[in-house]
């Protein structure tokens, strides 16, 4: 598995920046300082966004918050139509703008705030969110601002929601840290399957481990060997649902060196076992 720290060029002379990119190249495991509004308009397969993997299709859209890392792992299709998404990520520094402090975008506020974990809105093929954001890729200027602020204005209506990736401290979303938070989880992808270290993550930041372990639960909420499981979990769920692997070869490539172990924190996690885990989900 792969992880890629990203830096996404914005035009100085734009706060937002809009595309109609192929699915392909999303799919290796990636995070960047800037906010993401991804709509798949054609494609399937699964994607990971923090520690949480499911399935996204045609129609998916979902809000990403700074830092967060993520990736969308492509499903051969008969069909000759290309995998396509439009992605519109925002300037590094949006946050800080004073425009968003005003009364009438509080909801703007508050959702950029819980993008913090990723949100998936639940809409399928929506033909007026599709609009917005193809004329949002053709349009620039005042024009581009107006149909942004439409486009967050449709988002805040939708009540169906989902959160994916595991709670994090949502007062340190828009930190200066981010970072320093990536590059711990960069060390993590990179090394899960042979084993992750304390003193190792600990030295990437040039920290003792005790200090190590107050700055991450502080930055993101969870402890730092909590993160740890929920990722090899999210490796888990994603190669018991797309591979025909054995259960104990998983159990390995996903990090754990003892199948009992596995399986126990398996079920307690996501509430079943691997196997039924599996047979569950291709029903």
């Amino acid at each position: 598995m792969h992880f890629v720290f990203e830096k996404i060029f914005v035009p100085n002379n734009h706060t937002f920046i809009s595309r109609e990119l192929p699915l392909s190249s999303n799919r290796k495991i990636h995070s960047h300082k800037n906010f993401e509004i991804n709509y798949v308009t054609s494609g399937k397969g699964r994607r990971i966004i923090g520690d949480h993997v499911s399935s996204f299709e045609k129609g998916d859209l979902v809000l990403l918050g700074a830092g967060l890392p993520h990736c969308w792992d492509l499903q051969n299709s008969d069909h000759n139509e290309s995998p396509t998404c439009i992605v519109t990520h925002f300037s590094e520094n949006v946050f800080n703008f004073d425009f968003f402090k005003i009364p009438e975008l509080k909801q703007v506020e508050l959702l950029l705030k819980q993008a913090n974990n990723g949100i998936r809105f639940k809409v399928k093929n929506d033909a007026e969110i599709h609009q917005i954001l193809l004329e949002m890729v053709k349009t620039d200027g005042l024009e581009y601002y107006i149909k942004l602020l439409k486009l967050f204005e449709y988002l805040i209506k939708i009540e169906d929601r989902e959160q994916l990736s595991n709670p994090t401290n949502k007062k340190t979303a828009f930190s200066k840290n981010v970072d320093k938070i990536d590059k711990v989880y960069e060390y993590v992808f990179l090394n899960i399957k042979e084993g992750i270290n304390l003193d190792e993550a600990s030295a990437v930041l040039n920290m003792a481990p005790s200090s190590f372990c107050r700055f991450f639960k502080k930055k993101t909420g969870l402890t730092f060997m909590e993160y740890v499981k929920n990722v090899k979990v999210g490796i888990a769920t994603k190669l018991l649902a797309e591979t025909d692997k054995q259960i104990a070869e998983i159990c390995y490539e996903s990090g754990y060196n003892n199948l009992a172990n596995f399986n126990l924190y398996f079920k307690a996690r996501m509430g079943k076992t691997p196997s039924n885990y599996r047979k569950n989900f291709r029903r």
